[in-house]
């Protein structure tokens, strides 16, 4: 018994062995024990950190990118409202009926202020001198109508639908995309300005203005005209149509053979030195051995 509970293995079961003092001092123990246990905990939180924080940055990325996506989706297909008139539609127009501060419903937004203001002076005056009132509309393009004659006879039986409302008043449509006017009004404004003037004007002022983009003085120069026949003043006159006739780049026929003979000459005197300058080359190395 005293070889199996020996003091070494069981210490326990020996009275003479002090159980104050320890099997094993911790000052016998490496210094690095300590700090391992405590360096394998730090890594394995760190390890848990990075761990945990990887999707949670993947995720907020995706967040990001849904709500970009949302908010481009909501930029393309959400309807801008927009309190100018220039950016309504020929339905729009046909509805609203004619303005009531200004002359001018400038669905194509090609107007500046400068010609609006001019517009509303020289038209208002005439309104007060003779009582005829004109109304002017652009439009980018129309889909209900086959052209401006069509929609500008429209406007004016929407906009007065009796023969005494609409009896002095002109309506002037300019279509940008087509490049095209019209002009239409009542009895006593269609007498007033005269078949001439209407036709010149709906064939020289608001077209050829218009091909060129110049719709500012294409609205202008058409108001100033009509205000001119009623006013019983000589016409002043419309632009007429520039004849941009482009020179040809491509060559006449004598030019062609001229070219061509040319080329000939050159091709047939490159082929005589690709052949003969190699022979000669030849004959004069065998001629030396």
């Amino acid at each position: 018994m005293e070889t199996i509970l020996s003091p070494p293995f069981s210490p326990l079961f020996n009275p003479k062995t002090s159980l104050s003092k320890p099997l094993l001092s911790l000052s016998h123990l490496p210094r690095s024990t300590k700090p391992i246990c405590c360096s394998l905990r730090k890594q394995h939180s760190q390890i848990e950190k990075e761990s945990f924080s990887v999707p949670k940055s993947w995720v907020s990325h995706v967040q990001q990118g849904l709500a970009a996506l949302a908010i481009s989706l909501a930029l393309n297909f959400c309807p801008v409202v927009s309190s100018d008139s220039a950016l309504a539609s020929e339905f729009d127009v046909l509805n609203e009926g004619p303005p009531k501060d200004s002359y001018v419903v400038d669905d194509a937004g090609v107007l500046s202020r400068v010609t609006k203001s001019d517009l509303k002076a020289l038209l208002s005056d005439v309104e007060k001198r003779k009582g005829f009132h004109i109304n002017f509309i652009t439009v980018r393009k129309l889909t209900s109508k086959a052209d401006a004659f069509e929609y500008a006879d429209q406007v004016l039986e929407k906009w007065y639908p009796s023969v005494e409302q609409g009896n002095d008043k002109g309506i002037v449509v300019l279509v940008t995309s087509q490049k095209e006017g019209a002009i239409t009004g009542g009895p006593d404004f269609v007498k007033a300005v005269g078949d001439t003037v209407l036709d010149a004007t709906v064939s020289e002022n608001l077209p050829v203005l218009a091909t060129e983009e110049k719709y500012n003085e294409a609205v202008f120069s058409t108001a100033t005209r009509l205000v001119a026949a009623i006013d019983g003043l000589p016409d002043p006159g419309g632009p007429q149509l520039k004849d941009n006739k482009r020179e040809s780049n491509f060559k006449s026929r004598e030019e062609t053979d001229e070219k061509r003979g040319q080329f000939t000459l050159v091709v047939g005197g490159l082929l005589v030195i690709a052949f003969v300058v190699p022979m000669a080359q030849y004959y004069a190395y065998v001629s030396k051995k």
